[in-house]
């Protein structure tokens, strides 16, 4: 967690960032020209975008929210705007994003999604390295009517982040590396997610009351 004074982004550039459904409208566009967002078009990169199309399907329609993290969001007192930098190409964030939104759901008005391209947004990236990486997605939490941050999450659960290192580390081809990764979120069902961002919505909590 961590907190700024100032404003991360322009109301302007925060405006012209994708809602769900435009972002989730322009993977689906792309995949339909046999694309992806980004600049790298191989042909793996391409299957993988289309792998996790059936990813984000998949999740938008069995998650269900944990009772305490739905009574957390409702409770909040302020509200915030939930950014997070993203691509479609990004398997971790087909397993993660339809978890934001689905939160930002649940809030009753208090949370607001917005979503932006990594790719095209480096120099906001570039002030939420992780290990000195552009490792998405990344969650940047706004208050909304500063735009100032509050908090930020990412690129992905803890456990999953340290066995993502260990398996980097073991220089695994590419299908072997992925395959490992999705089989956990397949097993975690969104739970290590739900509890992570729990514990963020509970810290935005305690801090409604000193705001």
């Amino acid at each position: 967690m961590s907190a700024s004074l100032s404003s991360v982004v322009a109301p302007e550039r925060l405006a012209s960032a994708y809602t769900y459904v435009t972002y989730r409208q322009l993977i689906d566009e792309l995949m339909a020209q046999n694309l992806t967002t980004g600049t790298n078009q191989t042909e793996q990169i391409l299957q993988y975008a289309r792998l996790n199309v059936q990813r984000m399907r998949r999740v938008d329609k069995t998650i269900v929210l944990l009772p305490e993290l739905r009574e957390a969001v409702a409770n909040l007192q302020n509200k915030y705007v939930w950014l997070t930098l993203t691509e479609g190409w990004c398997g971790d964030a087909a397993q993660i994003v339809p978890v934001i939104e689905a939160i930002v759901k649940a809030a009753n008005g208090k949370l607001e999604s917005r979503y932006l391209l990594r790719d095209e947004n480096l120099d906001l990236m570039d002030r939420y390295l992780t290990d000195g990486g552009r490792s998405i997605p990344k969650l940047i939490v706004l208050h909304a009517d500063t735009l100032a941050e509050a908090a930020t999450w990412g690129p992905r659960p803890v456990p999953v982040q340290a066995m993502f290192l260990e398996l980097k580390s073991q220089n695994l081809p590419f299908e072997d590396f992925a395959t490992q990764l999705h089989s956990w979120y397949a097993h975690d069902k969104t739970q290590s997610t739900q509890g992570e961002l729990l514990e963020l919505v509970r810290a935005l909590e305690l801090a409604d009351g000193t705001r």
